[in-house]
C-alpha cells in the first residue's frame, strides 16, 4: 500500500503519563507519542475516497501499513490514555453523552463518514474520531489469537465509545467497521 503524498499525515503529540487502565484502573506507564490526528483515510493510502477512513484490513495488514508510515499500532493502554487523558474522561471529548457533532454511532447516518465530520468529539490534544465511525486496531493481543479494538463504530451503541470500553476481533477479520490509527515515538 502506498501513502499518497497529496494527503499528508498530520501528527499530534500526546504526552505520556500513568494510565489508570480499564475498569480496574491498573497503573500502566505510557510513553510520549505522536498520533495521527485521525484514523488513516482512503486518500492517505492512495485509494481515493477522500476523508473516509481506511477499513477492511486484517490486523497484519494494518500493522504493516503502520510500519510503512514510520510508526506502529498503539497498545490498548496507549489508546485509552490518548482518549481519556489523565483526568479519565468518560468519552474522548469529555463527560457529555454522544451527539451528532461528537461521534458517528448507531442512530446516525448508518455508514462511515469523513474522519473530520465530528469536530465536537475532539480530544484535548486534538485527536478526532476516537469515538465512533470505525473501531481501531491496537497491537494488544487477546487470548485466542485476536487483538483488542477500541473506539466503537458507526453501528455501535454509545457505550462502546467510552474511553475504557474495549472489544476484540479475530486477527484475520477485515471488517468495514475497523480502521487504523498510527503512533510513533517522539
Amino acid at each position: 500500500m502506498e501513502n499518497n503524498p497529496d494527503q499528508q499525515l498530520v501528527w499530534v503529540p500526546v504526552p505520556g503519563g500513568i494510565c489508570l487502565f480499564g475498569d480496574r484502573q491498573r497503573r500502566v506507564k505510557v510513553p510520549d507519542l505522536e498520533w495521527t490526528v485521525t484514523p488513516l483515510t482512503l486518500a492517505q493510502a492512495g485509494q481515493g475516497g477522500g476523508a473516509l477512513p481506511l477499513t477492511g484490513l486484517v490486523h497484519a495488514q494494518a500493522a504493516r501499513l503502520a510500519a510503512d508510515l514510520g510508526g506502529r499500532l498503539p497498545r490498548s493502554s496507549e489508546w485509552e490514555w490518548a482518549a481519556s487523558g489523565p483526568g479519565r474522561r468518560l468519552y474522548p471529548w469529555g463527560g457529555e453523552e454522544p451527539g451528532p457533532g461528537r461521534a458517528n454511532l448507531r442512530g446516525g447516518p448508518g455508514r462511515l463518514t469523513a474522519v473530520d465530520a465530528h469536530p465536537d468529539g475532539v480530544t484535548q490534544q486534538g485527536l478526532l474520531d476516537m469515538g465512533g465511525n470505525c473501531w481501531e486496531w491496537t497491537s494488544s493481543p487477546t487470548i485466542g489469537g485476536g487483538f483488542i479494538i477500541r473506539g466503537g463504530s458507526y453501528n455501535s451503541l454509545s457505550l462502546y465509545a467510552r474511553c475504557t470500553f474495549l472489544n476484540a476481533a479475530p486477527a484475520e477479520l477485515g471488517s468495514a467497521g475497523i480502521g487504523v490509527r498510527v503512533v510513533r515515538a517522539t
